[in-house]
């Protein structure tokens, strides 16, 4: 039953108040940029984004949130319990957000991995994995399928009926902390208009969620330089190729360092990138990149998918992957210098017939280190595996 906004102003007065004296004792700390520009920054600070996603991600709010009363609501409050309970599963010993921070520990933390950029195609909204991998990079750019999709307003949010707006909203979550990916088909439905219009809110939801205040986002494209400019929300392309976007500016929280994500809507099909000079133009300047890779649905295996294959390879410094990503031949040994972690067999389910012989044979040597928690496809089903191969200088 939906519950009006006047009827909670007694429950959350309280609330209200203490929120206030909290804020009155507190400080913001400074906002230190990773890499200071001459160059004005176009993404404007407001905090709408962030006081968005933490709403939907079931965070209380901070101070002067628009969402503070409808936090009484029960059914926001058995959001936010069921939301907790699913992070404290995955950030457990054993499960895929500890094992994410103990492998970027252990071997992703030295420079100049630890600062280049990372580039996530195939990626979608997951922000999780390469915040979690690379947390000191100063840009993250990531591209899918999927619609950039818009911040849906505060009134538009309270209008909803909250119980199956929030119901459906985890849901739409659910397999990034379940199976550390987001399933194709759950996307389709999910993203293009059922939940959300696109996936800005899962990523903010992501960031907000691992620990990051978001300070702005814009809508971008490409232009017909390749370059990222501003665009209108209802934007919309005079052809085919849209090259649509959104820039989400956020700081971590722990030491105040300040970070891009970019998300792109591209189609990486040779068919299409053939057509599509502003995207291969603006990926051919992602020079030194760290590229990350993981259930990618074997993409980069088929042959009309050799443009974003080659291209990683000629731009990348370092390639991180599961065996989904770069057929494990292409990594040249005069060129790459190839760590394998966890064990491979062969690709699970219906990929199961994608098997990689040589990296099978690999698997056998013993300079392969462990895994310290599950990733990608037959998560906790079959044992996982990642590739790190970093150029050879």
């Amino acid at each position: 039953m939906k519950v009006s906004l006047f009827g909670k102003r007694r429950c959350c007065a309280l609330a209200v108040l203490v929120a206030a004296l909290v804020a009155g004792c507190r400080q913001r700390p400074a906002v230190r940029e990773s890499k200071p520009t001459a160059e004005a920054d176009p993404v404007e600070r407001r905090r709408e984004a962030d006081d968005t996603a933490r709403f939907l991600a079931g965070l209380p709010g901070n101070t002067g949130s628009p969402f503070t009363e409808l936090e009484c609501d029960p059914a926001w409050q058995n959001h936010r319990r069921m939301v907790d309970q699913a992070w404290a599963k995955a950030e457990s010993q054993g499960q895929m957000i500890a094992g994410l921070r103990g492998f970027q520990q252990q071997e992703l933390a030295r420079a100049p991995l630890a600062e280049a950029p990372v580039f996530y195609p195939f990626g979608g909204p997951d922000a999780l994995t390469p915040v979690r991998c690379f947390p000191h990079s100063p840009t993250y750019v990531l591209v899918g399928l999927e619609p950039a999709g818009t911040l849906p307003s505060v009134e538009s949010i309270q209008k909803k009926p909250m119980a199956g707006y929030l119901a459906a909203i985890r849901r739409a979550m659910a397999s990034e902390l379940g199976r550390s990916f987001f399933v194709t088909r759950e996307m389709d439905r999910q993203f293009r208009g059922q939940v959300t219009d696109g996936l800005l809110l899962p990523i903010l939801q992501l960031l907000v969620r691992t620990n990051h205040t978001i300070l702005g986002c814009r809508y971008v494209r490409l232009d017909e330089q390749g370059r990222l400019t501003g665009r209108p929300a209802d934007y919309h392309a005079p052809g085919n190729i849209g090259n649509k976007g959104v820039e989400v500016v956020f700081r971590t929280d722990a030491d105040q360092s300040v970070h891009r994500l970019f998300y792109l809507s591209v189609n990486l099909s040779d068919d299409r990138l053939k057509q599509d000079q502003a995207f291969l133009l603006y990926a051919g300047r992602l020079k030194g990149v760290t590229t990350l890779l993981k259930a990618t649905s074997y993409m980069t295996h088929r042959s009309n998918f050799s443009m974003i294959r080659n291209l990683v390879l000629t731009h990348s410094d370092a390639v991180l992957q599961d065996d989904s990503g770069i057929p494990f031949h292409l990594f040249e040994p005069r060129v790459w210098k190839v760590q394998l972690y966890g064990d491979y067999k062969r690709p699970y389910g219906s990929f199961h017939w994608l098997v990689q012989p040589d990296l099978e044979k690999a698997y056998r040597k013993p300079d392969v280190k462990p895994m310290l928690g599950p990733i990608g496809y037959g998560y906790r089903r079959i044992a996982s595996n990642l590739l790190l191969a970093e150029r050879a200088h």
